[in-house]
Parts: C-alpha cells; sequence; structure tokens
C-alpha cells in the first residue's frame, strides 16, 4: 500500500498547532515570576488542580507512549496497559501519602528530600546524578527517537539528515518556553496539549474500530493477523500469543512476555519510583495551591490514566489486523526494508493509522499531537532536570565560591545555570539517539521500561523506607543504594552486552550459558522485584547496625510526623566539616538581596534581561527575604503544617473519588485478567 503524503491543509493546520502552543507558553512565560528561584522551578507553589492533573497526565505521556503503547499492542495485545493502570493506585499514594511529607518538609527537588530526611550530600548527588541519566537515556531520548520517526514516516523521508533536523526542530521549540518561562509555561502549555492529545486520539480511536468492524471483531482477528507469504522458519513468530486480551499472563519462563507476578507486583515498584519519588512528576504537585487541590490534581491523572488502554493499545491492535504485511512484518530482511529495524515493525502502528484512515487536515492534527505528546514531555523533562542540577548539584559543586558572592549575584548565576543546562541537556540527549536506535527493538516501550526495572527498584525502596520508617539511618540508605545500583548494572550489562537473534532468525545466540540463563528465566519485572527486596533487606540491616537519626531532627520529614508542630533540628546541625560548609552557605543565602543594581555592562545586562533578573527582581527578591526573615520559627512551623489541612466537605469529596478510581481500576483489571 502506498502511504498517502501530507497535504497543504494538513502543513497549515501543524503551523497553526505551532503558532497557538508557544503563544499559549511564552503569554504565561510573561506573566510567571520566572524571575525567582521559587516561581522559575514550582510557578510560586500557586497553580490549580486542573493545570496541575493536565501537566501530570502530558508529563507521563511523551510521544515513546504513542508509538511504544501502540507498537506492544500490534505485538502482544494489551498486556502493555498494566502499567498504566497500575499508574492509578502510584498517582493515589502520590497525593495521599508522598506530597503531604514534601510539602510538610518545605523541599524543591525530591533529593533534596534525602538531603533533609538523612543529612549528608552523598545520596543527595548520587540520586541527582542517577535522575538525569535516566531522563537522558529513558525519557529524552526514546521521546525523541518516537517523534521523529513519526514525522519521518509522515513526510516520507526517511534518510538520516531529516531524522535529525526533525529531532532539532522539536528540542529547539521544547526548550524556547521551558528556558524563558520556567514551571508555570511548562504546565499551562501541558493543559493545552493534553486536550489536544486527548481529542485527537478519540478521533483516531473511533476511526480505527470502525475500519475493523467494531470493538467486538477486533480481538478475534487480531489473534489471526499476520503478514502475508512468511517464510516456513517464522511460522513460529508470524501470529499473535493467544495471552493477547488478558492482563495476567503465565510466569513460567519463555511462556509469555509479562508474566503476572511482574504485572501486579515489578510494575507496581516502577509505577511508585516514577509516580511518587521522580522530580519531573512530583514537582507538578508542588506546585500545587492547596493541599486538596494537589490531591484533586492527582485524581484529574488518575482518571486520565484509564484513556491510553482505549487511545492507544487497542488502535496499536487494529493496525496489525488493517496492515499486517508491515506492521506484523516478521522476517528480519524485510522488516529492515520497511521500517530499518529487523526485530520488527510494530513501532509504525500509530503512524500507519494516521497516514492511512485520517482524511487531510486530521492527518495534520494528529502529527500536532503527537508532537504535542513529545512537546509535553520535554518541556516537563527540561524543566525538572534544570532544577535537579541547580538545586542539587550546581550549589554544591559552587559552595566556596556563593559565599563570596551577594545573594543577588548567586540568584541570577541558578537562573543562568538553571537555563543553560538545558541546553547541555539537549546536546547529550542528540548524542544518545543513535545508540537508542541501534538498541530499540520492535517494542519501544518494553525498552524503556526495561531499562528503568535495572536501576529505580533500590530509589523506590529508599523512599518507601525514609517516609514510613522512622529508624532508617543514612548509612542504611545510602549502602542500599550502592547494593542494589551495583546488581542492577550487572543484569544491565548482561541484558545488552549480546544482541538476541530475532524470532524464527538461524543467526547462532552468541550470549554466554550463564546469561542465557539469568537473563531467559528471570523476566526483567521480576527481577526489579528482587532488587526492590534486596535493596529493603541491605537498608534495614545497615540502620540496625548504626547509630539512630535524633527523633528531634524528623518532625514534618515522615508520614507519622507530617503534622508535627515542634521545631526541626536540621541533622545538618549534628555536622562534620562538610555540613557547617554548607550551613554557612545555607545562611547566606537567608541573607536579604540589595535591590540596587550597581552598573554593569551592556553584555551582562543583556544576560541578565534574557534570564528574567532586573532591577523590579532584586526589589522583589528583597521583599520576599524580608517576610521571610520576619517570620518566627514557630510561625513557619505553622505555615507548613496549615498547607495539611482540607476543607471537610471537599476532603470526603477527593476521598470517594480515589477509592472509586481505585476501583474502577481493579474492575478493568480483573475484567481482562
Amino acid at each position: 500500500m502506498t502511504v498517502r503524503s501530507l497535504s497543504w491543509l494538513d502543513y497549515v493546520v501543524i503551523g497553526g498547532y505551532f503558532v497557538f502552543v508557544l503563544a499559549v507558553g511564552l503569554i504565561s512565560s510573561r506573566r510567571s515570576k520566572g524571575d525567582s528561584i521559587s516561581g522559575y522551578f514550582l510557578a510560586s507553589r500557586n497553580m490549580h488542580w486542573i493545570p496541575v492533573g493536565a501537566s501530570l497526565f502530558a508529563s507521563n505521556i511523551g510521544s515513546g507512549h504513542f508509538i511504544g503503547l501502540a507498537g506492544s499492542g500490534a505485538a502482544s495485545g494489551i498486556g502493555i496497559a498494566a502499567f498504566e493502570l497500575n499508574a492509578i493506585y502510584a498517582l493515589v499514594l502520590l497525593g495521599w501519602v508522598f506530597v503531604p511529607v514534601y510539602m510538610s518538609s518545605g523541599v524543591y527537588t525530591m533529593p533534596e528530600y534525602l538531603r533533609e530526611r538523612f543529612g549528608g550530600q552523598r545520596i543527595r548527588v548520587y540520586l541527582s546524578v542517577l535522575a538525569l541519566l535516566l531522563y537522558v537515556f529513558t525519557k529524552i531520548s526514546a521521546d525523541l527517537y518516537a517523534g521523529a520517526l513519526f514525522i519521518q514516516e509522515a513526510i516520507g523521508r526517511n534518510s538520516q539528515e531529516w531524522f535529525y533536523l526533525s529531532v532539532l526542530i522539536l528540542l529547539a521549540i521544547s526548550a524556547l518556553f521551558t528556558i524563558t518561562g520556567g514551571l508555570t509555561a511548562v504546565i499551562w502549555t501541558d493543559f493545552v496539549q493534553v486536550v489536544l492529545m486527548v481529542v485527537g486520539a478519540f478521533v483516531l480511536m473511533f476511526k480505527s474500530f470502525e475500519a475493523v468492524g467494531g470493538y467486538e471483531k477486533l480481538p478475534d482477528q487480531f489473534l489471526y493477523s499476520s503478514a502475508a507469504n512468511v517464510s516456513k522458519q517464522y511460522d513460529s513468530c508470524a501470529y499473535p500469543p493467544s495471552y493477547s486480551m488478558n492482563f495476567f499472563r503465565s510466569a513460567t519462563p519463555g511462556e509469555s512476555d509479562l508474566p503476572w507476578t511482574g504485572s501486579i507486583f515489578g510494575v507496581a515498584i516502577a509505577c511508585v519510583w516514577y509516580f511518587c519519588t521522580d522530580q519531573v512528576i512530583v514537582q507538578r504537585t508542588l506546585a500545587s495551591k492547596t493541599m486538596v487541590y494537589a490531591k484533586s490534581g492527582c485524581l484529574l491523572a488518575a482518571a486520565l490514566k484509564f484513556l491510553p488502554l482505549w487511545l492507544l493499545v487497542f488502535p496499536g491492535m487494529a493496525a496489525r489486523v488493517l496492515f499486517p504485511d508491515e506492521v506484523a512484518c516478521v522476517e528480519p530482511e524485510k522488516c529492515k526494508s520497511i521500517c530499518g529495524s529487523e526485530g520488527g515493525c510494530t513501532n509504525i502502528a500509530y503512524v500507519k493509522l494516521v497516514l492511512e484512515l485520517l482524511p487531510n487536515g486530521l492527518r495534520g492534527m494528529m502529527l500536532a499531537v503527537m508532537m504535542a505528546a513529545l512537546m509535553s514531555s520535554l518541556t516537563s523533562i527540561f524543566n525538572s532536570a534544570s532544577t535537579i542540577f541547580t538545586m542539587d548539584i550546581w550549589i554544591r559543586v559552587r559552595s566556596k565560591a556563593f559565599k563570596k558572592k551577594s545573594l543577588r549575584d548567586i540568584e541570577v548565576e541558578q537562573l543562568i545555570v538553571g537555563r543553560v543546562f538545558v541546553l547541555a541537556l539537549v546536546a547529550i540527549s542528540v548524542i544518545w539517539i543513535p545508540v537508542i536506535q541501534g538498541s530499540a527493538n520492535s517494542q519501544l516501550f518494553m525498552y524503556i521500561q526495561s531499562i528503568s526495572s535495572f536501576l529505580s527498584p533500590p530509589i523506590c525502596a529508599v523512599y518507601l523506607l525514609a517516609i514510613f520508617w522512622r529508624r532508617t539511618t543514612e548509612p542504611g540508605a545510602f549502602w542500599g543504594l550502592m547494593t542494589g545500583l551495583v546488581v542492577g548494572i550487572v543484569r544491565f550489562t548482561m541484558e545488552f552486552s549480546f544482541t538476541v537473534p530475532p524470532c524464527g532468525s538461524m543467526k547462532p545466540d552468541l550470549r554466554p550459558e550463564i546469561i542465557k540463563l539469568l537473563v531467559g528465566n528471570l523476566h526483567f519485572l521480576n527481577f526489579s522485584i528482587l532488587l526492590w527486596a534486596l535493596t529493603m533487606v541491605v537498608t534495614i540491616a545497615v540502620s540496625y547496625l548504626t547509630e539512630p537519626i535524633p527523633e528531634k531532627c524528623l518532625p514534618r520529614l515522615t508520614f507519622s510526623t507530617r503534622r508535627s508542630t515542634e521545631p526541626r533540628v536540621s541533622i545538618r546541625m549534628v555536622m562534620d566539616e562538610e555540613d557547617a560548609q554548607d550551613n554557612d552557605l545555607a545562611a547566606k543565602l537567608s541573607q536579604t538581596v540589595s535591590p540596587t543594581l550597581k552598573k554593569e555592562s551592556t553584555l551582562k545586562k543583556l544576560l541578565y534581561r534574557m534570564c528574567g533578573y532586573s532591577e523590579t527582581t532584586a526589589a522583589t527578591l528583597e521583599n520576599d527575604n524580608v517576610n521571610c526573615e520576619s517570620k518566627s520559627e514557630a510561625e513557619r512551623i505553622l505555615e507548613a503544617v496549615k498547607f495539611l489541612e482540607e476543607e471537610p466537605t471537599q476532603k470526603l469529596i477527593v476521598n470517594g473519588l480515589a477509592i472509586f478510581c481505585m476501583m474502577m481500576a481493579s474492575g478493568v483489571l480483573g475484567y481482562y485478567a
């Protein structure tokens, strides 16, 4: 079948989309308080629950989901949607358990929380660096790969030059209002783009069901969909598995792609890590105006997480039925000529639907939707990554220099560094894309989740213990993380050091027998369960062998002490020389900013303006610091605790809706069990 090319109307729609979204981003940038640290990184903690919830969903659903979920649906059915439905429980856990602790502790970033909880710098720096690496390897690069693949297929240009031109255009636009506007611009553009994504995906879903004769006919047609004229050696690979319409599949090694143990427990660990401890997601809730708004935002995102099964996975299955020769390709030579991958072409399932089923104009809208998904994810990651780097790493690197600078110069440097780091992140991500192209098989989403399963379980374990078990100590958390990291990297190396021949291939499997045994018999989701348990055991054991953290250092840092009005003695006050230096810097950062800008060079003034810093900024910072200084410690404690208060009727409503959401998720899982 000849792929239809984009019409002039499609390009008009795409151009209009860019103009509209950029206008929203730039207008919200001008209205935001992006000239201060709180304004740029946390939207001054004044966001309504609707944009917060929409931003939570948009930050999670990137082009990797459109390509990856539809591709996995085309390959093996609905099982991959277990990740989306499990996220509903994790979002409720975020709003009801994790956010109250984060808010009462008064932190900007997740590594900063562990710094307050345990003291020392090594855990904070380790998690900051690991988070940035995960952003590059599993989020930014994967989304760019998926987005550029979509554009490349859509315009019919298959050269590497066009691929990287698409990447650079997407990066440039995504970075523009992230650098200029901060979190406020990101959240409001996310809100607009969620509307685009949902509307466009609904249109394509209805078109897909209509093309296959309705939802009722899809399961049977899917099970018998295969490419024509498949060679005998590939017969066993030509059809989807018999368990395609089931969430819970055999846990016997080799009998299923998603064992039920991993779909329940392994996915739960991944979801708690991602939705409850990852900076990209949590940062949106920290921008909420009230506790009820934070919970409501989580509920809105949870409700939206019901949609991917219908909007992405089922359409991916329909694509295999409608275009079996391309989407269901299994012969390596043919697959390489169709999509450039010998492992299969299920990644192009959603692209085929858009280009073949939609009329002129709507194709352009769906391409805009794909770019909306990509840009929502990228802008969120860019902002959160710059927050982590600036607040957790740069301050640490520049601690000695900051002691010699005025607070105004420190603020300016932080704002500049946050923006420049976005550009550095862009460059690193582009360099990593060839690795993604060479490593990603026909199921991009599985690739992303496998890497996360090797690195994230230790983080999940340590955060759970930090919040729920007051006896957890810094050495326990650190050595738990280090043990988990070593074991995870060993599995990561075993997984990706050798190329596994595609199904039916006559090429020999060159992996050593020990790697075949461990990797082949231990699914990455089951491995994540064992890694999580190992980290828990090591952390608990070392914590019992070390001195406990004094109770006076724990108010408002654990779930049981989140409402405490007792003064908290920072664990950094029980300090070594390193902590003493950090506290000197913290004391300096609490000083007043001089409102008068001294005479600067023209170049420096221009740089200040680009970063949103001006005389008005200095005056604002001074007023904010004066107000902060005028509050007693008791007033600040009451302010933190008061944030957790909820109006009784509103509390009853959000609690009821949370229970309803979890019941509905359990119902869907049970129906397709």
